[in-house]
């Protein structure tokens, strides 16, 4: 590596100031307000201003600080502030959906408690959701934004901090089980962002004319490490947006890509699919992405089709396929494990689909009679001074085209979950990270299938979920991005059975006629298509299927509804009376539990332990 490259996140936020002062390093879009921008100068005198705050509420280096805090710029300052202080921060997710608000809290509980975080920090208005956090021993002080003193002075603010520390906790998604808290070291992070950026043919290659616009959220990898750590130790500038405009109106992230002559994106799957169908004819020539150079697309699996019908639907904007970048990464190895380089043509590859079910990724032959083929996206070969490769059950490394676990290996590799010996020694074996993650690698080029514990097995085959997805959300009166597909073996049956969840795309329920008509459209595309008749199709109300708080679907959360009777039981909406109850429970179960906080923090240390176990 590199030795102009900053051993920590603190010295990037240290030399940046030193060595391009005056250099922009961020800019905050927020629609109807003037942007708010920072230089490297004063992004360090905002984050030790953090640093120093944090230091007059008590926490020393190595204190954990979980926070909630929803604006991106926000978000920053809060996040390298305690960077600086040598606090170590857990970022956790908003409240979103106030339908959810109680498996929020009890989320927020499990992350708070894991983490052993001292303080949680959230802004005023977040405040009353996450209040009853203090009653239930799960954190020791419970901080406002607007109550932190940025008065306080910066002598003595900033900590020691060396490769080999804790810079933050990542806490996973739960999409495959209940979070788990990610150790990300400095030294992970100057690796990684080094090797994304800076090595080789298959990195992002850094240019100093290069700007980034991100709707993506920060307190997730992709959004976090790619788009705010990654530029800052390169020093490439970036225009953040509040990721619920992105939700709101996609077409503003096109908007802001044309405003700043952005040259890097990176948005998953959905994100490419949602923007390209919510583009106007009409609006067409108010877009300008030809300045784009890369378009990342990772986080999920990549539907081929959705990258090329992006790329068809802007190109008069100027769009070009060759800026489309697929990778493929997670929070175990700090972030990136391989980039597809950018090219002509969006590389793939197609296999004969019957070979595949079997576990070999042998190419397809047309000229054979009766076979059917898949295409798979190549998202690229692994990142400079890494490993990767395909394992079997028995941890044997597979020949090319064998389907197995992925497995990485290198200084990306993170220590492993936090306070969870467990489940690092289910993940972390040799020096190798083994991901969960089904593929193959073909000459060099890794090519992702899905989850191993998704895989569905009937009669001796494998299918994998995402392709039976992709076909039931085409069908027409699905909501595009929300279905689900997963085995069940019913009691004394001898063979799994597919059961596909499907939300109706209307708010309006459809009538039993529509609906039963749109039940037997998708058992007859999966029945042609895949060669399986489901025995169950269950279609459920918008916004009713699971998925983390990063949009990914929840598929063992949505099996288990299924079988406990309860799928469909919990929506997103946010003006039902079921809904604005439970939020106002849980407002009010806050409001008592700071005010019992209020009065503890005021009794003496001695009696203050009579009543509850201080935590430290």
């Amino acid at each position: 590596m590199s030795n102009n490259w900053s051993q920590t996140v603190a010295d990037a936020i240290r030399e940046g100031a030193a060595v391009q002062p005056d250099r922009t390093a961020y800019i905050f879009e927020t629609p109807g307000e003037e942007p708010r921008s920072y230089t490297y100068r004063s992004l360090y005198e905002a984050c030790t201003r953090r640093a120093a705050a944090y230091r007059a509420e008590g926490l020393q280096k190595g204190d954990r600080l979980a926070m909630i805090v929803p604006m991106p710029e926000d978000f920053v300052l809060t996040f390298l502030g305690a960077t600086l202080a040598g606090v170590v921060p857990v970022p956790m997710y908003p409240p979103v959906a106030l339908g959810k608000v109680e498996s929020y809290t009890k989320n927020a509980e499990h992350i708070v408690s894991s983490s052993g975080a001292r303080a949680l920090l959230t802004t005023r208005q977040v405040r009353p959701i996450v209040g009853s956090l203090l009653e239930q021993g799960a954190v020791e002080r419970l901080l406002t934004l607007e109550s932190l003193n940025l008065d306080a002075a910066t002598s003595g603010a900033e900590a020691s901090v060396s490769p080999d520390d804790i810079c933050f906790l990542q806490y996973t998604s739960g999409s495959t089980s209940a979070p788990k808290g990610v150790i990300v070291t400095h030294k992970n992070l100057s690796e990684n962002t080094f090797a994304i950026m800076r090595t080789g043919p298959d990195s992002v290659d850094s240019r100093d004319d290069d700007r980034g616009v991100s709707w993506l959220p920060l307190y997730h990898d992709m959004g976090l490490i790619g788009l705010v750590i990654a530029p800052l130790m390169g020093r490439i500038p970036i225009t953040f947006l509040p990721t619920m405009e992105f939700v709101k109106r996609p077409v503003y992230w096109l908007e802001m890509i044309t405003k700043y002559k952005a040259t890097i994106t990176f948005a998953p799957n959905f994100a490419y699919a949602l923007a390209a169908r919510k583009v106007r004819d009409e609006d067409m020539a108010s877009y300008d992405l030809s300045h784009l150079r890369v378009a990342g697309c990772g986080a999920e699996p990549i539907q081929p089709s959705t990258l090329r019908s992006f790329v068809e639907r802007l190109k008069p904007a100027g769009m070009r396929m060759e800026a489309m970048l697929p990778c493929y990464g997670m929070a175990e190895a700090t972030l990136a494990m391989s980039f597809e380089p950018t090219r002509d043509v969006l590389k793939t590859d197609t296999v004969d689909l019957d070979a595949f079910r079997l576990g070999e990724a042998r190419p397809f032959d047309p000229s054979v009679e009766g076979a059917r083929s898949a295409e798979i996206v190549a998202c690229g070969k692994v990142l400079s001074g890494h490993d990767l490769g395909a394992f079997d059950e028995a941890g044997n490394r597979l020949p090319d085209r064998m389907v197995g676990e992925l497995g990485f290996k290198g200084p990306s590799v993170t220590p492993g979950y936090y306070n969870n010996p467990e489940a690092t020694a289910q993940s972390f074996r040799d020096g190798w990270l083994f991901t969960g993650d089904l593929g193959y690698v073909v000459d060099g080029h890794v090519y992702v299938c899905g989850r191993v514990k998704d895989m569905i097995i009937i009669n001796g085959r494998n299918y994998y979920p995402t392709d039976i997805e992709w076909l039931v959300q085409d069908v027409p009166g699905v909501r595009r991005g929300s279905v689900i597909a997963f085995s069940v073996q019913p009691e004394g049956s001898a063979s799994e059975q597919l059961v596909i969840v499907a939300e109706w795309a209307t708010k309006q329920r459809p009538s039993d006629q529509e609906l039963t008509e749109l039940e037997r459209r998708i058992a007859g595309v999966v029945q042609s298509q895949v060669g399986i008749n489901p025995s169950k199709v269950a279609l459920i109300p918008l916004g009713s299927i699971p998925k983390t708080s990063s949009g990914k679907l929840q598929r063992r959360r949505t099996k288990q509804q299924f079988e406990d009777g309860t799928l469909g039981v919990e929506t997103s909406t946010t003006d039902s009376l079921q809904a604005k109850t439970a939020v106002a429970k849980q407002v009010a179960r806050s409001y008592v539990s700071m005010a019992k906080g209020e009065v503890m923090s005021r009794l003496p240390d001695p009696v203050r332990a009579i009543f509850g176990k201080k935590k430290g």
